[in-house]
């Protein structure tokens, strides 16, 4: 029988690294998702496109695939029912959404068989993906279901980057998606309740945890360092490569990485080491540099209220280090850069949350960092008006002052 995957979500990261992984790995790929032209192209063709951008262009097609409707129940329960693997990549807001329709294929198969598990691979860029899935899971599971014995929750780290699609190039093929060259997923060793497959690309951990925040607080946190910092240096800049073309901003954007970097080391003292940080942090800038494919400052920065909130990529950080002593002083500019980041896409347009984001806080920065980012005014007075004070000096005298 053929090995198959049924992956929820055919966006972005589903089809340029799950999808293609699996698909070019031998497996059969089935996509779930809810917008009908991509699922009627993909149940047509067959096939789909990955573009891959850098110094010389290249193309990897994914054979072997279908979709399904998520509105057709009864039919995404079957194809989860016989499942080899599984992998959502949906986003965390969805991810309650699914939950229904995920337990009705796990009801389903284990209908048929009683022992026969399932992995399901969390493609989410969200820290503690696993439990918060089994929490959306399990209510609409029976009483008796052994979730533990049956659901494998796996965790991964997702570093490749994928741009923001013009309307042109998804009018030219509705399927074909741009990505890096970058193809090595990391996820939790641990959480496999069966084999793991033999998959080129698939990069398994012991220590999940360190990974996860190994991505957010030095990849994450170095991309949107670049896109604040390189947005209030020169707001003409479109590409992160722009950005990055300015010594300043370069000199910024990795001494803040570097910064991250000892608070990891400190974290986690026994999984990686000051040269492999270093060393990956200069790849990371390398791959922010590359011109082809196109990332821009807005897709980079927007959605502020997630990107400053208490456990993401900055926030999470400051936290992180200041529970351990450590200085954090580098990503308190960023905080402050993003408190005034107001990039737009390539018709001149905001975010339409991060519009609404301006009109309740109107520009004022304590409101944003209590409520947003939820520092304490009473035992975190300190990052508070450290960071008030950074804003204070950019709407004075510009980002020169503080980078």
């Amino acid at each position: 029988m053929t090995n198959k995957i049924v992956i929820f979500g055919a966006g972005k990261i589903g089809r340029s690294f799950i999808g293609q992984l699996f698909g070019r790995g031998g497996f059969e790929v089935v996509f779930i998702d809810v917008f009908a032209p991509v699922i009627d192209a993909l149940n047509k063709r067959g096939n789909y496109n990955v573009i891959i951008k850098s110094e010389e262009e290249h193309v990897l097609n994914v054979p072997n695939v279908r979709g399904v409707l998520s509105s057709d129940e009864e039919e995404v329960a079957d194809e989860i029912s016989d499942a080899t693997i599984m992998a959502v990549s949906v986003g965390s807001n969805v991810m309650a959404k699914i939950a229904p329709i995920v337990a009705k294929g796990l009801i389903r198969r284990f209908g048929i068989s009683q022992n026969n598990p399932l992995d399901i691979i969390l493609a989410e860029n969200l820290r503690d993906a696993a439990p918060f899935f089994r929490e959306k899971l399990v209510p609409y599971l029976p009483d008796d279901y052994p979730f533990d014995e049956l659901v494998g929750l796996i965790e991964t780290s997702i570093g490749k980057m994928v741009p923001i699609m013009l309307k042109k190039d998804m009018d030219e093929d509705i399927l074909q998606v741009f990505a890096e060259p970058y193809n090595n997923l990391i996820l939790d060793k641990k959480a496999f309740k069966n084999t793991i497959p033999e998959i080129e690309g698939l990069s398994p951990k012991d220590n999940m945890k360190a990974w996860v925040d190994r991505k957010l607080f030095i990849h994450n946190l170095g991309h949107a360092t670049t896109a604040y910092v390189g947005y209030l240096y020169n707001p003409d800049f479109t590409y992160l490569y722009e950005a990055l073309t300015a010594t300043e901003v370069y000199n910024c954007v990795r001494t803040t990485m570097l910064q991250a970097a000892d608070i990891l080391l400190k974290k986690y003292p026994d999984e990686f080491t000051s040269e492999a940080l270093t060393g990956h942090i200069d790849d990371l800038i390398f791959r922010f540099k590359n011109k082809a494919l196109g990332d821009t400052i807005f897709r980079v920065g927007c959605d502020l209220t997630r990107k400053l909130g208490p456990e993401d990529r900055l926030v999470g950080a400051v936290r992180l280090a200041n529970k351990l002593g450590l200085p954090y002083d580098r990503i308190l500019v960023s905080i402050a850069c993003a408190c005034r980041f107001k990039a737009t896409d390539e018709n001149g347009h905001r975010m339409k949350d991060d519009e609404q984001f301006d009109q309740k806080y109107a520009g004022n920065v304590r409101r944003m960092i209590v409520e947003v980012s939820g520092f304490d005014q009473t035992t975190e007075i300190d990052i508070v008006q450290t960071t008030i004070n950074l804003v204070e000096k950019i709407d004075r005298k510009g980002i020169h002052e503080i980078i």
